[in-house]
Formats: structure tokens, sequence, C-alpha cells
């Protein structure tokens, strides 16, 4: 696993060498994993235990999950806004218990309307907690490495996720109320760990006005996410490269199963190289992106790669089963490399084009446009792949290779901001 430390940093003792050197990033790099490891602990089994333990049939569970990601979206900019007020540390060690004790209510919620309050109330905590945490990161680590940095969280989120995953197959193969309950609860936990990792963080410091800090969308006083029209615009565009996430756990299962000659297990096979992938590159990806127009470029590219996984999809709709399934698997890992750059291209246009009084609000506003392009991709990704096959996969692909390269003019004569902090060019 590579880290982004400074030249000259102390070298690593032997039982440190998964973990990077530098102590803040090496706590963040823990409270990413802990954090993930409870996740797939619970993500991978919360399906059967809403539909086998609780009573809720699977239409009545797609619908409230629904419900809580249409909520989810509205929940960035209010949060980060509080956070840019109180600090980004103080709301999270608050934020921490309230999801511990919103995910133990499942246990609880024999009733539909029980089960979609809880998920209203789980995911709006989830999602306003994503946006204060990529604020704190935005505001804890040197901008220099900051791509970097948080290739490297992606990059351990992901392995904590197999990890907790595969844990998840014991509760899976007792199929029982107290298997599905520990998974909760071990996921709970892993909130109160991340807490208590968190309390020892010093709360990054806001920069203030007259310290050299650029302004958001031009001159003037400090500017609103929501009124800065380029960041909207690269929000928008960038949420529509995040439809490639609709493609790999709704399309694609559902194509191999509906449209293919390949096994079913070719589902499988995807997932893992898409892990795989993300464990291990996601780090080297960034490498090259350093600023708004790098960052534009590898978006650029990245949603060109999208497009031929699209293109590799559709081709397996005409050919026997192990043709269909090299098909597929080739899409994916071309599909993956997409998703790498996109990436790493995503957090430095959402970092660099906000300003850094407001990170919070700007960090909200860029996560619900992810956040929305999660909810309906199911649905865009149904009626283009999975209802039109092969077509609507180059519908899809058409989609993709217009969005990413329109990034690039769309950050054209974007000012550049330094370190969080640091004077902007040419101020005194």
């Amino acid at each position: 696993m590579t880290s982004s430390t400074s030249a000259g940093a102390p070298a690593r003792a032997p039982g440190r060498r998964l973990l990077p050197a530098e102590p803040l990033l090496r706590r963040l790099v823990l409270m990413s994993l802990v954090n993930a490891v409870g996740d797939g602990l619970f993500v991978t089994v919360n399906v059967l235990f809403f539909t086998r333990s609780l009573g809720l049939t699977p239409g009545s569970v797609a619908l409230g999950l629904t419900v809580a990601g249409v909520c989810g979206v509205f929940a960035g900019v209010p949060m980060g806004r509080l956070a840019d007020r109180v600090g980004s540390r103080r709301l999270l060690l608050v934020l921490g218990p309230l999801e511990a004790a919103a995910l133990l209510g499942y246990a609880f919620a024999h009733s539909f309307a029980a089960f979609v309050a809880l998920a209203c109330v789980a995911t709006v905590l989830s999602r306003g907690a994503g946006a204060v945490r990529s604020a704190l990161i935005a505001r804890a680590l040197p901008a220099e490495g900051q791509v970097r940095s948080r290739a490297l969280l992606r990059s351990v989120a992901n392995a904590g996720l197999v990890v907790g995953s595969l844990g998840a197959a014991l509760a899976l193969q007792a199929d029982s109320y107290a298997g599905y309950v520990t998974m909760l609860v071990l996921d709970a936990a892993s909130f109160l760990g991340v807490t208590a990792l968190l309390a020892g963080l010093p709360e990054p410091a806001t920069p203030v006005p007259g310290k050299g800090v650029r302004e958001s969308g031009g001159e003037g006083g400090r500017r609103t996410a929501l009124r800065d029209r380029r960041y909207l615009l690269v929000t928008a565009l960038h949420a529509v490269l995040e439809l490639q996430l609709a493609v790999l756990t709704v399309g694609l299962p559902l194509w191999v199963v509906l449209g293919t000659e390949a096994p079913a297990a070719t589902v499988a096979a995807v997932n893992v190289v898409n892990c795989l992938l993300v464990v291990l590159f996601q780090v080297r990806a960034s490498r090259g992106v350093a600023d708004v127009p790098s960052a534009a470029r590898a978006c650029a590219r990245g949603s060109l790669l999208l497009a031929a996984g699209c293109l590799g999809y559709a081709a397996a709709q005409y050919g026997p089963a192990w043709a269909a399934a090299g098909a597929l698997l080739a899409g994916a890992l071309v599909h993956s490399l997409g998703e790498l750059l996109t990436s790493a291209g995503g957090w430095t246009l959402s970092l660099d084009l906000a300003d850094a009084r407001a990170h919070g609000e700007y960090q909200g506003v860029f996560l619900s446009g992810q956040a929305g392009a999660h909810v309906i991709g199911p649905l865009v990704v149904t009626l283009t792949a999975v209802d039109h096959g092969a077509v609507g996969w180059v519908v899809l692909a058409g989609l993709f290779a217009l969005a990413g390269p329109a990034l690039v003019p769309a950050v054209r004569g974007a000012a550049v901001r330094g370190p969080v902090g640091a004077p902007a060019p040419g101020a005194p």
C-alpha cells in the first residue's frame, strides 16, 4: 500500500509498514478501515435481514430505501453549513453515536412505517456525515498531497468492505435473526470506534478573510456553493459519471442474467475485479492529478473508459457463454480503470473549485450530486441497458463520453487555489 508522505519523513517501524508514517493520515486510515469493515458486515446482509427477519416484502424494502435515498440527497448542504459553523470534528463526534443509534433501531423496526422512518434518519445522517468528513479531510490534510491521501483512504475503504463482506458470510449461512442482528451491532460498534479515533484529532482551523484565502466565484465576499454556477455545473457533470456505480451494482447483474449467455457467477467475478483494482491501483491512478485542469482531463479520459466498458457489456449479448463472460470481464476491467480516474479527478475538482472557508457547504453540494446520481442511477440503467439491450448500452456509453470531456471547458479559466490558508497568486 502506498502512502503520501513527505520527503524526509521518519522511516516506518516494521510493524507499521502497511500504514502511512504521518500520524494524522494514519489515524484517518484507521478510521476509514474500521468504518468500512462495519459497513461491509451489515450492507452485505441488510436486504435479507429486512425481508427474512423483519418480515418486509422486497417491494416495500426497495420503496423505503428509495425514499431514504431521496432524503439523503438533501442532507449534505445543511450538514456541511453546520460543519462550517461549529467545526467538522465537533459535528462528527455527535453524528457518529447518532448513526450507531439509528442503525440499532432497525432491530426493532417490525412495521413498514418504522422501517421507512429509520431508513430516512440513517441515510440523512450517513450522507451528512460523508460531507462533513470530506470537509474535515479538506482542512486537516496538506493540500499538495490531498488527492493521493484520499486515494489511499478509498483503497483502504474498499479493502475493509471486502473484509466485512467475508465476515458477513457467517450470518448469511446462519440466516437467523440473531446472526443478522450481530452484524448490525458490530456495524454500530464501528461507528463508535471511529468516533473514539476521531476524538484524538485536533479541530482543523477554518480560514478567515484577510489571510490570503481565495474567494470562490471571483472577487468580493464569500460565495455560497448554491450560487456558484461553475461549481454546480461541475457537480452535475461529475454526477453523470457517478452513474457508473448503478451500472456495476444494478445494470450488470441484471444484464448477465437476462441478456447474455454468461454464467451467473460472472457477476461475482466482476465485483472481485472491481474491488481488487480499486484497492491496488487507486493511489497510482491519482498520480498526475495535481490541479483543476489535470483533474478535468483525468475525468475526460476516465469517462471514455467508462463508455468503452459499456460497449464491452453490449458485445456480451452476441456470443456463447465463454465469449459473453470474456466480454463482460473485459468491460469490467476497462470500466474499473475509468472509475479510478473519474474518482481521482472528482476529488480535486470538488476541493480546488471550492471556497476554502466553506468546505462543508461545498462538499455537501458535490456529494449531494453524487447521492442524486446513486438514487436515479438504477432507474436510468434499467430504462436503457436492461430494457433495450445493446442499444441501451450504447446510449449509456454516449452519455459518459459526452459528460466527461465537457468538464474540460467547464473548468477553463477557473481560479487556482493554493493550500488552505496560503496566499492566492498575487495576494499581498
